[in-house]
């Protein structure tokens, strides 16, 4: 009996201190579309050897609004790429974003951001009936289109949408890709998962609240 409650107790310590490491984990960094891992602490070595950021841009999300990398810029931000026709990955991948959404609460330091990759169909008010007919109508996830070649550029040399596969590919090549991008408030990549997958996605939010305690935002509940 005594020896069971001892299993039992180092069991329940074994657990707390892995918790414990998790929470006082950092996330990588990433500069490269092969998605090499640099784990750094200190701010200068942060400063010298993460060269990679997104890129500055400008679109147009649902509502006819413009918005970019400079309403990102000092928050957190998930970003996916996906199209309003798509009958194989997006539909998947899309509830698994609302469900992170949900799991959010109304923290507005984290958006969502959501590419169409065939913006020359997917205009602002198809994007606007597609996000009311599936729900995902939260003021901080952002449907985007505009210039084809824009997009298709942002997503393989900023934020690495395909890996390594898809980088020297350019914007007559289709783009299609399951692959949902965590991104930090100085637009750092600083994670990637399968959207298709639920326990990469719940990785993903356990991600993200390690990332708001880095930056001392409002943690997840």
């Amino acid at each position: 009996m005594y020896r069971i409650a001892w299993i039992g107790f180092s069991l329940c310590f074994f657990m707390m201190a892995c918790r414990q490491e998790r929470k006082s984990m950092s996330l990588p960094y990433y500069n490269d579309p092969a998605f090499t891992a640099l784990f750094l602490a200190n701010p200068d070595s942060i400063r010298t050897k993460v060269t990679h950021a997104i890129s500055d841009f400008s679109f147009t999300d649902q509502h006819g609004n413009a918005f970019g990398s400079k309403e990102l810029r000092g928050k957190i931000h998930v970003a996916n790429f996906f199209f309003t026709g798509c009958g194989s990955i997006c539909p998947g991948m899309m509830q698994k974003l609302k469900t992170l959404n949900d799991s959010i609460g109304n923290d507005p330091q984290v958006q969502l951001v959501s590419f169409s990759v065939t913006p020359w169909r997917d205009s602002v008010p198809r994007l606007k009936d597609y996000a009311a007919t599936h729900g995902y109508t939260s003021p901080r996830w952002h449907l985007l289109t505009g210039d084809k070649g824009a997009i298709y550029s942002l997503a393989r040399r900023s934020y690495f949408a395909e890996e390594s596969l898809g980088f020297s590919k350019d914007s007559t090549d289709f783009l299609h890709t399951e692959h949902v991008l965590l991104i930090d408030p100085s637009l750092r990549i600083r994670g990637i998962y399968n959207g298709t997958l639920a326990l990469d996605m719940e990785q993903l939010l356990a991600d993200l609240k390690l990332l708001q305690r880095e930056y001392a935002f409002p943690a997840i509940q």
